[in-house]
């Protein structure tokens, strides 16, 4: 049946893609390009480059950008989609195989319109929903940063697309469902620390990337905001990021927030999974300044709907008690005997987003796999949960998660052993 899924949807994007391919014209014809030049002395300014390189940071363009062992931002790395594997760029300036041929008109069409240098469609593996919204100086910024770069030769590796999504001309209906070209626009009635915050979370922090659910074609509507989402094929849940009633921070302070994004743990919980490595390449590097404008923009979140309350199932009694005695032998030492952890060590459980977040996968992964908060400046030994993959069965797994999930001032839906058995599958990024 799910072969049988896939096979009509891809049917279904072709036809709309064909229509959209007859509708906005065949071909890529190239986006005009100004005819004017940014000078050599332009691009090396020093005050332009320091600035372009904190703005790289704050994008995570290496979290992408860079292999694992490879050289800094000369691509390589293989970016897994349900539809295909895209392999990043090499984004340094070599003149074959990166940027060096590239003009700032090019790097701009790229980041605010999703087009690259010869005006071909990309992938938006590449997240430019989000960067429409970066300014052009900022783009310029960037731009005269990585152009400053050591030259690296590295050909880009060849993408795995299935048909039809290998087609490029089936993107311009993607684009028609889930893109428009834009650009940030202050909140004159908003002071501005919060205009900043919105600015970096919808832009170049491209938050909305990862903390939204996407549709089965890998869009997300234009009305959902940083609601939460399952990340696809790497299976972690990035939660709701509202701090107010039913959201998935509810609670957090803005220095919870702050302090997360530079150490990589809060009095709330630690950060673990896609998100260290966020932390741990982009957050901890920002000013203070920028990290509280992020959780003024958090904090002004509108509250969520309740979610529906789940139906007490039979067997969520018998789960609980076994979890509690698996919690009890395992897990209490450490995390306390009410989830209450142990401040700047531990994180607690108890109200943790991490274990309440709709899917269960989060702390079904963390008991699996262990929980490795980030190494940063400011925590730079922080303390790490073993993995218990190899100790506790499905069935041990799936009580204590559920019991995590269901205890103390937790009331998140039970986990089933057969949930648990296809996270072990999943492949670890």
């Amino acid at each position: 049946m799910k072969a049988l899924r896939w096979l009509l949807l891809a049917v279904v994007l072709l036809i709309v893609a064909l229509l959209a391919w007859w509708w906005f014209g065949g071909g890529h014809a190239p986006t005009p390009r100004s005819a004017s030049k940014v000078s050599a002395a332009t691009l090396a300014d020093p005050q332009l480059l320091a600035q372009g390189r904190y703005l790289a940071i704050v994008g995570d363009c290496a979290g992408c950008h860079t292999a694992q062992g490879g050289a800094p931002l000369a691509g390589g790395r293989v970016i897994v989609t349900p539809f295909g594997d895209i392999p990043a760029p090499n984004i340094t300036p070599d003149r074959e195989t990166g940027l060096g041929e590239w003009s700032f008109e090019d790097f701009w069409q790229a980041l605010h319109a999703g087009k690259g240098r010869h005006g071909e469609l990309l992938y938006p593996a590449f997240p430019y929903t989000s960067y429409t919204h970066v300014s052009r100086d900022d783009a310029l910024a960037m731009f005269a940063w990585l152009q400053s770069l050591p030259p690296v030769h590295q050909p880009d590796g060849k993408s795995s697309l299935a048909f039809p999504y290998s087609v490029r001309n089936s993107l311009k209906a993607w684009r028609a469902l889930y893109f428009r070209e834009g650009g940030f626009t202050p909140d004159p009635a908003r002071s501005a620390e919060w205009n900043r915050g919105a600015y970096l979370v919808q832009g170049l922090g491209h938050c909305n990337e990862c903390h939204a659910a996407r549709d089965s074609l890998g869009g997300t509507p234009a009305d959902v905001h940083l609601t939460g989402g399952q990340i696809p094929v790497q299976n972690w849940y990035a939660p709701d990021l509202s701090t107010r009633r039913h959201g998935g921070l509810e609670g957090w302070s803005a220095q919870d927030i702050v302090d997360l994004l530079k150490t990589g743990q809060s009095a709330k919980g630690a950060a673990f999974g896609p998100m260290a490595a966020v932390v741990s390449g982009s957050t901890q590097h920002m000013s203070e300044a920028d990290l509280h404008a992020i959780a003024s923009y958090l904090q002004s979140l509108p509250p969520r709907a309740a979610a529906a309350e789940q139906p007490v199932l039979f067997d969520a009694k018998a789960l609980t008690e076994q979890g509690e005695k698996v919690y009890t032998q395992h897990c209490a030492e450490c995390h306390g005997k009410r989830g209450e952890g142990v401040a700047g060590i531990y994180p607690p459980l108890d109200g943790n987003s991490s274990v309440t977040e709709p899917s269960g996968i989060n702390a079904t992964r963390m008991v699996l796999l262990g929980g490795f908060a980030p190494a940063t400046t400011a925590n730079p030994r922080p303390y790490s949960m073993p993995p218990f993959a190899q100790q506790l069965s499905d069935q041990e797994v799936a009580a204590v998660v559920t019991y995590l999930r269901r205890s103390w001032s937790n009331q998140a839906s039970i986990v089933r052993a057969e949930q648990v058995r296809a996270s072990r599958h999943t492949p670890v990024d």
